[in-house]
């Protein structure tokens, strides 16, 4: 014999029925404050970090701490250079290669915080958004009272530059699908898909490094860049191999370029509801694609978004006394 037994809970000889609840996705900040030191990828220059809890809707904010605690908001219209890495300014103050932090934090579900530096880049420790998320975990994760807020997409946004593209579709989950072509035997062509749900991002997605090529290296320090780079925190590439082996992933490579698109898309200063398919594209027209977005309000809308409960209502249906005694 079979038992069917659906939305009924038996306690103490006593039938309650279960009531599915939806609730609000709430903001995040961290629970406490934490701190690294490293260096930096295209300055070389020492410096320290420390993330803070933040209030609700306070987003995420640069702090210098060398230059009074002058703030700089991780926000599009603060966007100064996208070449090799996308940097901040505001009123001629400096932030710079804020991807990688921002990318974990929008995979680790981190709303409002708090970013201290005391330099003008952010340190580049392994080259991955693992470290970061390392942080994270370490801090803590305190859910706070108001409602996420929700870019949802509501009309398809594309972006073309010669063979580079890259679009943002409707949909009701954040999506990416990223591919890449470079004429080198470890990497050639490459995609990669996931949507940030379940994990992925932190297991599949921020342990991926960044990448270059010894052949560019002399060009790139002419231009005051990669002066922190090293085999400690870049996969280092020779025409024919890979000088620090072995990969984490066997497409390392297009799985760095999504970590650099979460991140460079937090720029948007809420979590996105959409498709993003890009093909050889760079932070450069990762940012042109935020700065497109949000100049066209008929783009998108904001909303709250709900899930089921990790309690249902049947604890108020129960007896006043304990369970067990």
């Amino acid at each position: 014999m079979v038992w069917l037994i659906c939305h009924i809970r038996i306690l103490a000889g006593r039938f309650y029925p279960y009531q599915e609840e939806r609730v609000l996705i709430l903001e995040q900040t961290i629970r406490s404050a934490v701190a690294c030191r490293g260096i930096g990828l295209h300055s070389g220059a020492p410096v320290a970090l420390r993330i803070l809890p933040a209030a609700v809707g306070t987003g995420i904010i640069f702090r210098r701490t060398d230059l009074d605690g002058f703030e700089v908001e991780a926000i599009s219209r603060n966007v100064a250079r996208v070449s090799y890495a996308t940097s901040l300014m505001k009123k001629g103050v400096l932030i710079s290669t804020t991807e990688h932090l921002l990318s974990a934090f929008v995979g680790m579900g981190i709303d409002n915080a708090i970013v201290e530096l005391d330099n003008l880049e952010l340190p580049i420790l392994d080259g991955s958004g693992r470290p970061f998320v390392e942080l994270i975990r370490r801090a803590g994760l305190r859910q706070q009272r108001r409602a996420r807020r929700y870019l949802r997409i509501l009309r398809a946004i594309e972006l073309r530059e010669g063979n580079k593209f890259i679009a943002l579709y409707p949909s009701d989950r954040y999506s990416v699908s990223y591919s890449i072509n470079f004429s080198h035997p470890l990497i050639g062509q490459e995609a990669h898909e996931l949507e940030l749900t379940n994990g992925q991002y932190v297991s599949g997605i921020a342990p991926a490094r960044t990448f270059g090529f010894v052949h560019e290296a002399e060009a790139m320090r002419q231009q005051g860049l990669i002066r922190g780079a090293s085999s400690e925190n870049v996969l280092i590439l020779t025409r024919e191999g890979l000088i620090n082996p072995p990969l984490r992933f066997s497409d390392e490579f297009v799985r760095h370029k999504i970590l650099d698109l979460i991140g460079d898309l937090a720029l948007v200063g809420r979590q996105i509801l959409g498709r993003v398919v890009a093909d050889r594209a760079g932070h450069a027209m990762h940012t042109a694609l935020v700065s497109r977005l949000l100049r066209d309000q008929s783009l998108w809308e904001e909303t709250t978004v709900e899930e089921e409960s990790k309690q249902s209502s049947l604890s108020s249906a129960l007896p006043a006394r304990p369970l067990l005694a």
